[in-house]
């Protein structure tokens, strides 16, 4: 597993833990992390299959660079430490807590996994941890959760259990989620980890998904949840950088260059110091660019 500053989460593609076609080709499709779901997804007389079934197709099939996430089934559930055991001993990258609405929920987990490290001689601190934030408890308590464990790579919002605790719906406009997607935002970016946003579930209508996909761009979420293998390029495409800002990088890694020959301890460019949030921003940008291949491997950008 890449180091998780360097890791891009446009998209997280939830794959159905009792599908054997969908884990087996979940690989093919590009998505930057893959959720094998063995909560909502698979029936109450399905679980243990499932999770077999998850646990052999991590041993046997390749997933290239993808992050490797389960959904595990809630701690109010039988199958709870069962699914730890079997996803730790599999070794799994990230393990996603639904319906977290305290910090005391991810410590009790981050314990179990602990456990299970040693039992499995899973290297200690491997195992990472993100929450599902699915109720208004949950949201409010938003920022202990993010920051309840190290293991923490990020919080996601899901917005069908959150609606339904409000008393409300999914509306176009998406208002009624604006409060909550902010404070799982602010939550993540004062922890320092990744926030999620929830999965738009009309295949239909994908102006609603393009709208909704831009304003959470513009937000700062680092990726969206997703449905569908079709969706992951529409996300991708709203997160590729353009012309001007992948230029703009490409003068502010000049300008870093330039400083490391010259020795300097301060960058600068056109005459201006660039500070950190500049490079920063630059780094993430030069990201994005490879990825969607808008850079060659000299960092030069390829006209389309």
């Amino acid at each position: 597993m890449a180091n998780d500053t360097e890791r891009l989460r446009r998209t997280m593609m939830f794959v159905p833990g009792n599908n054997p076609a969908m884990l087996k080709d979940a690989g093919i499709y590009g998505a930057d992390s893959i959720m094998f779901d063995l909560e909502d997804a698979v029936s109450i007389t399905e679980k243990d299959a499932a999770r077999d079934l998850v646990y052999e197709a991590l041993q046997t099939v390749d997933y290239g660079n993808a992050e490797l996430v389960v959904r595990i089934n809630g701690l109010d559930t039988p199958f709870y430490q069962n699914d730890i055991k079997a996803m730790v001993k599999a070794k799994i990258d990230v393990i996603r807590l639904p319906k977290t609405e305290s910090a005391e929920m991810i410590q009790q987990l981050e314990a179990l996994v602990a456990d299970a490290e040693r039992e499995f001689n899973v290297e200690p601190g491997s195992i990472k941890l993100m929450a599902a934030i699915e109720s208004a408890k949950g949201v409010i308590n938003a920022v202990e959760i993010a920051a309840a464990s190290s293991r923490m790579i990020g919080i996601a919002l899901s917005a069908e259990d959150y609606t339904t605790d409000m008393k409300t719906h999914r509306y176009p406009d998406g208002a009624e989620l604006e409060f909550a997607r902010n404070m799982v935002l602010h939550a993540a970016r004062a922890a320092g980890i990744a926030a999620f946003d929830t999965v738009f579930t009309n295949m239909d209508d994908t102006d609603g998904f393009y709208r909704e996909t831009e304003h959470i761009h513009q937000l700062g979420f680092d990726g969206k949840s997703l449905v569908n293998p079709r969706q992951i390029e529409m996300v991708n495409k709203v997160y590729q950088p353009t012309e001007d800002e992948v230029e703009n990088a490409l003068n502010v890694i000049a300008a870093i260059e330039e400083a490391k020959v010259k020795g300097s301890g301060v960058i600068s460019m056109n005459g201006q110091m660039v500070d950190r949030p500049v490079v920063l921003r630059a780094q993430r940008v030069m990201m994005l660019a490879k990825a969607t291949n808008l850079v060659n491997e000299d960092g030069e950008y390829i006209e389309k």
